[in-house]
């Protein structure tokens, strides 16, 4: 199978109960361009078997990554060839997740105390695929916090071959905050992942954390190698169709929310005829129209409709005539 070339310079963050096929789907017909990547797979499973479900994708999705939350050496390089032969385009080590389920099965940010441990588990990995492996990680946990030991961790990790960094420019406090009090409460720290980029230049860095507009990406470009949005992505998923303009200089038109809504009701009935409901994909478009006129009526409908027994493509229909006239033609789009 052909590896798809991959840049980093805009993706979309791995989101637990967000970043699902049916997500990254939509996503992808949004942009052309931007690097996907899974919820985080445990490592623990794949290993037990489930592989099958939890590595399963659309071949539309390309560029996509995976991402393992696991500690054990030999289930996350079973992990990795299994990732290299589902024909994902990365295997990412989720040092990041700040959650307590998480920290009891010894993986995610409590990790950043184990750099010895995460360059032993990414040199596993990078013997068991020709994938690239890359970390995510934060800038620091609990009161491990000074640049210093950032970078200790991120040179010793380097070290072991690990050439990519994903930096979510905020600490996490592994306990008294939850992981959505961990994504917003600890402050953003940009300067300390610019200071790794100018530190380790031969290194790739992408900043990650709290970035809403595609003006504030475009301004980190000049500091750091990439740039990955997390929920504001999901909320708000146009902006990727304005990221191909605005950062990969791609002069296609720029298709309209009504066209990409359009795009995707054939995979949407795919989805129905094999099982799914309907509202396991119209989650993924509730933020569609987000800012517009309608954008409430739209939302309401699907919320409400969506998860009905029997709800078709019909409720889909139903709430883009509740939008205004003038946005079928594309004439409004910002």
């Amino acid at each position: 199978m052909a590896r798809t070339l991959i840049t980093r310079r805009f993706s979309v963050a791995p989101m637990m109960g967000c970043t699902d096929p049916h997500a990254r789907y939509f996503l992808r017909l949004c942009s052309r361009h931007a690097l996907l990547y899974t919820e985080m797979v445990p490592a623990q499973a794949v290993w037990h078997g489930r592989g099958e479900r939890l590595l399963a994708y659309n071949s539309e999705e390309h560029p996509v990554a995976v991402q393992f939350g696991g500690s054990d050496p030999r289930q996350l390089a079973y992990c990795a060839r299994m990732a290299e032969a589902y024909g994902y385009d990365e295997v990412n080590l989720n040092v990041g997740c700040p959650s307590e389920r998480v920290q009891a099965g010894r993986f995610g940010a409590c990790l950043m105390a184990e750099p010895n441990l995460v360059a032993e588990l990414v040199a596993a990995m990078r013997q068991a695929t020709t994938l690239p492996v890359t970390v995510k990680t934060r800038i620091g946990i609990d009161q491990q916090d000074d640049y210093a030991v950032l970078a200790e961790f991120v040179e010793y990790v380097a070290n072991a071959g690990c050439r990519t960094f994903i930096v979510h420019a905020r600490k996490a406090w592994l306990k008294g905050l939850s992981p959505k009090e961990n994504r917003a409460r600890p402050p953003l720290r940009y300067d300390r992942v610019w200071r790794l980029k100018r530190d380790f230049p031969e290194l790739e860095i992408v900043l990650n954390g709290g970035m809403r507009t595609l003006e504030q990406a475009e301004g980190q470009l000049a500091s750091v190698d990439g740039v990955m949005f997390g929920r504001e992505a999901y909320r708000n998923p146009y902006l990727l169709a304005k990221a191909d303009v605005w950062l990969f200089g791609d002069t296609r038109p720029v298709p309209t929310r009504h066209e990409l809504v359009h795009a995707y009701l054939p995979y949407i009935e795919r989805q129905l005829a094999a099982g799914a409901r309907l509202s396991c994909m119209t989650r993924h478009l509730l933020g569609l129209y987000q800012g517009m006129p309608g954008a409430r009526a739209w939302r309401s409908h699907l919320s409400a409709r969506g998860p009905r027994s029997g709800a078709g493509v019909e409720v889909i229909m139903q709430a883009l005539r509740l939008l205004p006239r003038e946005l079928e033609g594309g004439a409004v789009f910002a």
